[in-house]
């Protein structure tokens, strides 16, 4: 049931931070995700493991994503404090995405070459919908797809290690 209710908060919480953010509300998202990290940390034995990996997620998300912005190669509509960096939705969006790691996306963590596949192609898709949706711009879409293919492929198996090392969901020895 957890992998259900895990599932579906990471849903609701990318569409609404998506859409929140294409509809000049950008404050939807992240509070959407504070709901879906606080359901998880309830669900969790060890919270403390968990925040640790959702605070680590949100940094090299926000450092991700703001060398996007910063190189020019994406725009957002809303939610930017400052014109080189990832808006803060975007930021809580992978605090979200690391709710998963450890519950949705477990099966990855013992396949490394797969978690980079799966990053190579599924991190762009996802920026991709987020465009279609409004979410965010492409304004140099070569580049952007490379980076975040890249990008992807590398952080995907970097980001199963982290959720090994900070695992919270797996029941205190």
């Amino acid at each position: 049931m957890h992998l259900l209710i895990n599932f579906a908060a990471f849903q609701i919480g990318w569409f609404s931070s998506v859409i929140g953010g294409a509809k000049q509300m950008p404050w939807l998202g992240p509070v959407a995700v504070m709901i879906a990290v606080l359901l998880h940390l309830a669900y969790a034995p060890k919270p403390k493991a968990e925040f640790s990996l959702i605070l680590l997620c949100g940094v090299l998300g926000a450092v991700f994503d703001s060398v996007l912005v910063a190189a020019g190669w994406v725009t957002y509509p809303s939610g930017l404090v400052a014109d080189f960096m990832a808006p803060y939705w975007i930021v809580a969006m992978w605090m979200l995405f690391a709710t998963t790691l450890n519950v949705s996306l477990k099966w990855l963590k013992d396949r490394p070459a797969l978690a980079a596949v799966m990053g190579f192609v599924a991190g762009p898709m996802s920026y991709v919908a987020g465009q279609k949706l409004g979410g965010m711009e492409f304004t140099n879409e070569t580049a952007a797809i490379a980076a975040l293919a890249i990008g992807w492929a590398l952080m995907m198996p970097a980001l199963t290690l982290l959720a090994d090392r900070f695992n919270g969901m797996e029941l205190a020895k």
